[in-house]
């Protein structure tokens, strides 16, 4: 059984308590949070949990094997480092770090301390992604020519974060976990319409390795809010709308075909293939349980995380470029290799 104390019981807490403390190979032990107010929900809900104002409490318990870490950003590093000092392995929230700098650093101590640094890309672990997955490293896509996804809402505005950090991210992680490559770089454009805030529209275009491309779009001001993404492939085509209740998948078998005239390669002929369209089955279980319970198998079998340190400072570098990118009205920002 992993015993965990979780720091941080404001937006996200409370799920990750009920799926720690509903797993079968987890236990919640202690709940730590600055706010008294917040402690005195824990206790009506999980009479069983202790809960303290102060973090030393979570790093000293004897009974806690892991941290999880759901708090502000700019947070995130020290907490983390001062886990893996106290031997706990480390479950920490996205985005892993507020700079590359601290992401690397934090990987090196993990792998020092030979402790598990798990990153809560939550996405990944959804049947939907999942599938998507199965299908793009199977055989019936083809290759990916793109990756182009909207995600808008109007709000939640961030007070510590622009919007790529807040909403870019999940598309970030999903992109690294589907597409067959990493992207190469980056460009980013984005607007702040609020007074002295953070940027809350931008449009960011990812580069690869040869043809591939992805783009994402991410916005708090839009008055509806969407969830889609369409990836292309040269067989198939994917549409995934996460705000759909049953077929959150589509697949299209949908596309063209190039033909060159043997005599000149400038008389290219385009057909264009339409044929049918299914919405496979995807498992509906809570991503947060089935990410729990891959959590408790890298520490106690010694799996590798899906979403380990490396995934988080990938996801960090982004981050960090696409607002470098941002900042100087799109200049592309190179990636560096993690």
């Amino acid at each position: 059984m992993i015993r965990v104390g979780v720091i941080g019981y404001g937006y996200w807490g409370p799920n990750l308590v009920r799926n720690f403390s509903e797993s079968a190979e987890c236990e919640v032990a202690v709940v730590a949070d600055l706010r008294e107010e917040r402690l005195a929900q824990v206790r009506r809900r999980y009479p069983a949990i202790r809960t303290t104002t102060s973090i030393d409490d979570v790093y000293a318990a004897t009974d806690v094997d892991a941290v999880v870490i759901a708090t502000p950003v700019s947070t995130h590093y020290a907490l983390a480092s001062r886990a893996f000092k106290a031997g706990k392995h480390v479950w920490v929230e996205k985005p892993m770090t507020a700079t590359a700098d601290e992401g690397r650093r934090l990987v090196d101590e993990a792998a020092a301390a030979g402790r598990v640094l798990h990153v809560d890309h939550t996405f990944v672990y959804t049947g939907a992604v999942r599938k998507i997955h199965d299908l793009i490293h199977g055989d019936g896509i083809g290759d990916i020519y793109y990756y182009d996804s909207t995600r808008v809402n109007l709000g939640l505005f961030q007070h510590d974060v622009n919007v790529i950090w807040d909403l870019a991210v999940h598309d970030l992680s999903i992109m690294d976990y589907l597409l067959p490559s990493y992207a190469r770089a980056v460009s980013a454009t984005g607007m702040a319409h609020v007074g002295g805030g953070h940027e809350d529209i931008a449009y960011l275009t990812f580069f690869f390795d040869g043809s591939l491309i992805g783009h994402v779009n991410v916005n708090w001001l839009a008055p509806v809010k969407i969830r889609r993404t369409l990836i292309g492939g040269s067989r198939k085509m994917i549409v995934y709308d996460d705000l759909e209740p049953s077929e959150k998948i589509k697949i299209y078998d949908k596309g063209i075909t190039v033909n060159a005239d043997a005599a000149s390669v400038y008389q290219l002929k385009i057909g264009y293939r339409s044929g049918d369209m299914w919405a496979p089955q995807v498992e509906i279980g809570e991503a947060l349980q089935v990410e729990v319970s891959h959590f408790a198998a890298c520490i106690t079998r010694g799996e590798p995380s899906v979403t380990d340190g490396r995934a988080g400072l990938r996801m960090v570098q982004a981050l960090e470029a696409a607002s470098m990118s941002m900042r100087d009205r799109g200049r592309v920002i190179e990636l560096g290799s993690v």
